[in-house]
């Protein structure tokens, strides 16, 4: 019998040790990031689930400090683009460049070949520019010249946006949004959180030096690989599977919605409940693990009628109606 694979960070591939060592990761981050336990978790379900997040909320709420301390602790690989108008797709993907030595084009890789993909400000680019993204998240690979090139293994992309400034954007297409497993709000702290973020900064707490701020790998590739298997192995009852159809058909039947969740809402929605079951200690998926999952996973991929959004509707408050109207499975 083989011995479990071990990592970098001293980690075996064993599904226990798997589950103990994520669970460590919110201890870890919260060391250089405060009050973001369900933001973290929601980047753990989509790297579980090889899936991509859409990070919403105002500047100043630790949003790229979020995903440099998750890789830190992960000890991935991490690159930020900062998406402006003038930004090219090859500037996300790379491109061939002339050697004059071999007198020969050469591929050179751009940000995307990474573990960790910091889209930051992604709707503040053209829509050609943010399509260049959208082989590497469905595909992971890109093709340059003919020829696909795979992209490291983890990968996901963690692409913010600023959901109360508008002047300048391109709004993201639905096809894209669809790429996206989870769309995480990061709300504002509270009062003694924001009081917590102060008293460190205070105390010398420097965001762009997370190993200074004690941040270490307490995760790795290997932890990942055991955890994804155990995760493919977590009972799904035909009752929870239909218990998520109809979430999901019930979206389509809204009259607060334009556009409901499509059937791979539904698959993305079963994935990241077997996910969050197992992160909890579960080897079968229970409806409120459906529950749990739902706002983040499906608010992205509805779309409000106008005259509902006119009249304070949220995308949020449509799924909590269904949910608390669906018949739950016993």
């Amino acid at each position: 019998m083989m011995a479990p694979t071990t990592d970098n960070a001293g980690n075996t591939g064993d599904p226990g040790a798997a589950r103990a060592s994520l669970e460590a990761l919110r201890a870890e981050i919260a060391k250089a990031v405060v009050g973001q336990d369900p933001a973290v978790t929601g980047l753990v379900v989509a790297l579980l689930c090889r899936g991509h997040v859409l990070l919403e909320g105002v500047p100043g709420v630790a949003k790229t400090l979020l995903v440099r301390a998750l890789a830190a602790a992960l000890e991935l690989d991490t690159k930020r683009v900062q998406f402006t108008p003038d930004l090219m797709p090859s500037d996300i993907t790379g491109s061939l460049v002339y050697d004059a030595r071999t007198a020969e084009f050469s591929f050179q890789p751009g940000p995307v070949f990474t573990n960790l993909l910091l889209a930051d400000e992604i709707n503040r680019t053209p829509p050609k520019t943010q399509s260049s993204l959208l082989e590497a998240m469905e595909e992971r690979q890109v093709t340059v010249d003919g020829t696909a090139r795979p992209l490291p293994e983890p990968f996901l992309v963690a692409a913010t946006q600023n959901p109360v400034e508008y002047e300048g954007t391109y709004p993201l297409p639905e096809a894209q949004l669809d790429r996206f497993l989870l769309k995480l709000t990061i709300p504002l702290p509270s009062r003694q959180d924001e009081i917590d973020v102060l008293t460190r900064h205070a105390s010398g707490f420097n965001p762009r030096d997370l190993r200074a701020a004690g941040v270490r790998p307490v995760a790795g590739p290997a932890d990942l690989e055991a955890a994804r298997a155990a995760v493919a192995k977590t009972t799904v009852s035909p009752e929870i599977t239909a218990y998520v159809v109809d979430i999901c058909r019930a979206t389509r039947e809204s009259p607060s919605l334009n556009l409901g969740a499509s059937p791979r809402g539904a698959t993305a929605l079963l994935a990241t409940a077997r996910a969050w079951a197992w992160l909890t200690g579960r080897d079968y998926v229970i409806p409120d693990d459906v529950k749990a999952l739902a706002l983040p996973t499906l608010r992205h991929r509805v779309q409000l009628r106008p005259e509902a959004e006119m009249e304070g509707v949220t995308a949020d408050s449509v799924i909590n109606a269904i949910l608390s109207h669906v018949p739950v499975p016993r």
